[in-house]
């Protein structure tokens, strides 16, 4: 399989669940005529959802971006261990929409944070052991990189993974403190920061 077929499943994945997290929101069934108030009421229901989303969309893109880095610039060659890897991690990927759903629509209690959690560790690990394997592996050829850029990596890489370990325990004592280090996590990954 060349580059070019792996990123553009990559591209179509990424594209589809980032496209079908967005239909979670759905509008309220409202009968009848409403006021102004009454409909920012029913819309005001809608914040848990609509934060779940942007967290999602969010990690998402940093999964994308993350993933493209490694297979495209990283590795020079792709083997069928990689494409297994990858296997694995597009059906990772393709639950978001899933964990996401809970987390929106069930924001309040604890088992939509360690269901979140969960997910977020596991294509977080996902994501490391493809990149483990890009550079390691004596099957992929990549270019010099320096250990100052494998430990940036390997930070931007694990941060969300221990932020949702950090945050499961803690959705026992505040959910709030929970959902906050998810979204530092992405923010994290986000800044220009995380790349130096």
């Amino acid at each position: 399989m060349s580059h070019a077929r792996l990123d553009q499943l990559s591209d179509g994945i990424f594209a589809i669940v980032m496209t079908v997290l967005v239909f979670q929101i759905e509008l309220p069934a409202i009968w009848g005529p409403i006021d102004n108030a009454g409909l920012w009421q029913e819309i005001s229901k809608l914040l848990p959802v609509f934060l779940s989303y942007v967290l999602s969309f969010a990690l998402l893109f940093t999964y994308w971006r993350a993933h493209h880095f490694f297979i495209s610039v990283y590795a020079k060659n792709i083997d069928s261990m990689l494409i297994n890897i990858n296997a694995l991690f597009f059906m990772l990927i393709s639950l978001i929409p899933f964990s996401a759903s809970i987390l929106g629509q069930f924001s309040q209690n604890e088992l939509s944070i360690v269901i979140f959690g969960i997910h977020i560790i596991l294509v977080g690990l996902c994501l490391y052991w493809m990149r483990r394997y890009v550079i390691y592996s004596g099957h992929i050829e990549n270019p010099e990189i320096s250990q100052h850029e494998i430990r940036g990596s390997t930070v931007r890489t694990l941060v969300p993974v221990f932020f949702a370990l950090i945050a499961i325990s803690l959705s026992f004592i505040s959910i709030k403190l929970s959902l906050a280090l998810f979204t530092l996590a992405v923010i994290f990954n986000l800044s220009s920061y995380s790349t130096k």
